[in-house]
């Protein structure tokens, strides 16, 4: 006699079909209609545009190319502030430890001397100020409200860009790299310049508003300076009037971002970054028109 056959009965056979039929299968998930509306917004614009957001309840993140890289630009001058605010708790300085104003930094590519200019920098205070001493709390207020060039490269040279690093990269913030101060031109032409990803600049202000960065009282005291921001075309502008922002712009050619934390009823913290707009009015609209959408979204 051969093998025995497994037979299939006619009311089995029905079974396995039903199950075949009715068995789930993989459906790619839709995005929240806000994720649509900023994606639309961001095709409409025809240019490079990441943006992160994430409520401080932790519901309803929404991540768009939050891992590409861009020039950090002045968002750079937050994880020098949080260097600055965790020595201070350290003890290995105190804010009001007096610094010499000189104008002169070193290259990293090969330790040569340059200087800034302040035709190309948004405060001219600093620069009076030259040969004189000014506590590190006052080029910390500069550096974030005015987004002074001079006083964050005076910062970045007394804290070591290695040391803000270590911080950021102990924050879980590693989409975020700070080399070295502004205008160091032989470092620019080798490539080697500070960058950032939307999810690196989330990770810090995230951080900041859970009082996580350093402690809850330094964390408070940075967030009372980033409120001070002068520049407020991008992510206040589509706020409703009197809605407080602790945010940090960033912006050179081409390259135009702005990242903070919006103390809504519902607070958030909110990452654009932009890249390839000739004007930078029209990525303030476009920044401002993504701050819209997120707190109507947020809100209801």
């Amino acid at each position: 006699m051969g093998p025995r056959r497994a037979m299939i009965t006619p009311t089995r056979g029905l079974c396995l079909a039903l199950a075949v039929l009715v068995a789930p299968t993989a459906v790619a998930q839709k995005p929240a209609p806000l994720e649509t509306d900023l994606r639309k917004v961001i095709a409409d614009s025809k240019e490079e545009i990441a943006v992160a957001l994430r409520p401080l309840d932790g519901r309803g993140e929404v991540l768009i190319d939050p891992d590409g890289v861009f020039h950090a630009a002045s968002t750079m001058k937050v994880p020098v502030m949080i260097e600055l605010f965790k020595q201070a708790k350290a003890g290995t300085l105190t804010l009001d430890d007096p610094l010499p104003i000189r104008n002169q930094f070193h290259s990293i590519v090969d330790g040569s001397p340059y200087t800034l200019s302040d035709g190309d920098d948004s405060d001219k205070v600093i620069y009076a100020a030259a040969g004189t001493t000014m506590p590190l709390r006052q080029l910390c207020e500069a550096m974030i409200t005015v987004s002074s060039n001079f006083a964050a490269n005076l910062l970045i040279e007394r804290l070591g860009a290695a040391a803000i690093q270590k911080t950021v990269d102990g924050l879980g913030a590693g989409g975020m790299r700070v080399l070295r101060g502004v205008e160091d031109q032989k470092a620019f032409d080798k490539g080697l310049n500070n960058s950032t990803t939307a999810r690196g600049l989330l990770t810090l202000f995230d951080r900041l508003a859970h009082g996580t960065a350093v402690d809850a009282q330094s964390d408070a005291a940075m967030v009372e300076i980033l409120k001070r921001q002068r520049f407020n075309d991008g992510i206040p502008a589509g706020l409703p009037a009197g809605t407080p922002v602790a945010h940090k712009t960033g912006t050179i050619t081409r390259i135009h971002h702005d990242a903070g934390i919006v103390y809504a009823r519902r607070p958030y913290v909110l990452v654009v970054l932009t890249r390839g707009f000739a004007d930078e009015k029209a990525s303030d609209r476009v920044i401002a028109e993504l701050s819209r959408l997120t707190f109507s979204a947020t809100q209801h």
